[in-house]
């Protein structure tokens, strides 16, 4: 058996993980990331589906339901601050899994609320773990990766956690509608809580990051994972290539003035504006589509209807993200999706037919989702490994504000019909792409150690 590679000299962590050969480790990890992001994606999305039933039997007002939304989003914008930047020091496998167990247990405590004030408490703290869950596994999948697929593994979580979408739209439209000792709506709730039975057996199963101990300068933990990675490699796939020379990673403590620096300031500035946008168009959609329906004169039962048809194109913007985020420049693939859907969004308040209104919330849906497939891979890659959880949690903590915000506008907005929404949303995604194209730099198939200087 190969000698291990002592942890202070040049064959550093980021270099032994750049030669793996993709195998068995490699696929077990991003079945157990995805497992955990499909709850969050359930949970995150579940209210949408909620959201006309809810108000349709009067146990909440469209406005009170804009402040639910509201509530969720602040509390994600917590989480994602204590979370995502709090898992630069404390390790991606804690975060993920104590962020796991906050949100599915404030989620179970939502599903019997006897009004509508307890439920935007329950959202609120369940929102604290859901916050920072993506920016976690976006860093973690980014870290773990050998830097020639991390865009692609980052866009298979996106495409597991879409799946949830469908999943949660037909729990709805069945079991919505039925009072089996509780209404309907509290089983999808109860159901989306689940994901708590996960913890401990992610807990045995995830390895931590080894570039992340490496960071905090705890060498001896990093060379005893990283060896057993080697090891298990190896059984799959037979003797590993010497890795090349890399200097050892800095290990100061990560500080948010650092984001400021001229080495990383255009990318923190770049991703502030780009958070302050783009959960506008795809949460300003997915949450209120149903809503727009009832609106817009349609049915309780048409509204959900609808939602599970489109619902079921939720995983084809992932899988195109998949496909494409190696092939093409991740930076122009955030220019052009962006056009795309505000282009595409301006039909929508035009669609009257059920096949027309399935159609075009189908086509939004996937840019949507193709767009959210990868910027995730994108935004992990702009900071160092001591500073990129901090990096991506600062910045990404201003899409949960946007996304509370416009929770509320779009409440507002709605009174003035769906086609000033689809404005408003059109605009903040023009912008996004314009920003992007200023100050975006190109990543793909860039070490992480290079890419951040």
């Amino acid at each position: 058996m190969r000698p291990p590679y002592p942890a202070s000299s040049v064959a550093a962590v980021a270099a032994r993980l750049e030669r793996l050969p993709l195998s068995g480790f490699h696929r077990r990890f991003i079945t157990l990331i995805s497992l955990g992001g499909w709850f969050d994606f359930f949970d995150i999305f579940m209210m949408a589906y909620l959201g006309a039933a809810l108000q349709q039997s009067g146990f909440m007002s469209r406005e009170e339901f804009g402040l639910t939304l509201a509530a969720g989003f602040v509390g994600m914008f917590f989480g994602t601050v204590l979370f995502g930047m709090g898992s630069d020091r404390f390790g991606r496998r804690t975060a993920f899994i104590f962020m796991l167990l906050i949100y599915s247990l404030f989620t179970l405590l939502g599903a019997f609320a006897p009004d509508a004030h307890w439920l935007m408490a329950a959202r609120l703290l369940a929102g604290v773990g859901i916050g920072a869950e993506l920016v976690v596994i976006d860093t973690y999948v980014t870290e773990m990766m050998p830097s020639r697929v991390r865009g692609r593994y980052v866009a298979i979580t996106q495409v597991a956690g879409f799946t949830a979408i469908p999943a949660v739209a037909f729990l709805s439209r069945w079991l919505v509608p039925t009072h089996w000792q509780l209404d309907g709506w509290r089983w999808v709730m109860i159901i989306g809580a689940a994901g708590a039975v996960l913890v401990w057996w992610l807990r045995r199963a995830l390895p931590e990051s080894p570039r992340w101990l490496e960071s905090q300068g705890r060498h001896a933990q990093a060379e005893a994972i990283m060896s057993a990675i080697e090891a298990e490699v190896e059984r799959d796939t037979g003797p590993l290539p010497k890795p090349a020379a890399a200097p050892p990673l800095p290990t100061a403590t990560p500080r948010v003035a650092e984001l400021l620096r001229p080495a990383y300031r255009n990318r923190t500035l770049l991703l502030l504006g780009f958070h302050l946008l783009q959960t506008i168009g795809i949460y300003g959609f997915a949450n209120w589509a149903p809503t727009f329906l009832l609106s817009q004169g349609k049915t309780l039962g048409q509204s959900l209807e609808y939602g599970l048809w489109i619902a079921l194109v939720s995983p084809v913007g992932p899988v195109l993200g998949l496909l494409t985020t190696e092939r093409f420049q991740r930076r122009s693939a955030l220019v052009a999706l962006p056009l795309l859907m505000a282009a595409i969004g301006f039909l929508f308040p035009l669609a009257e037919s059920g096949l027309e209104i399935v159609g075009v919330g189908a086509a939004i849906t996937i840019f949507s989702y193709w767009f959210s497939a990868v910027l995730h891979a994108y935004q992990a890659e702009l900071f160092p490994t001591r500073l990129r959880a901090t990096g991506v949690g600062f910045t990404y903590s201003l899409s949960r504000l946007s996304a509370a915000f416009s929770s509320v506008l779009i409440g507002a907005l709605l009174s003035h019909g769906v086609m000033a929404v689809f404005v408003f949303t059109g605009a903040a995604m023009v912008l996004c792409a314009l920003l992007v194209a200023a100050l975006g730099p190109e990543t793909n198939a860039v070490v992480l150690e290079e890419l951040s200087g």
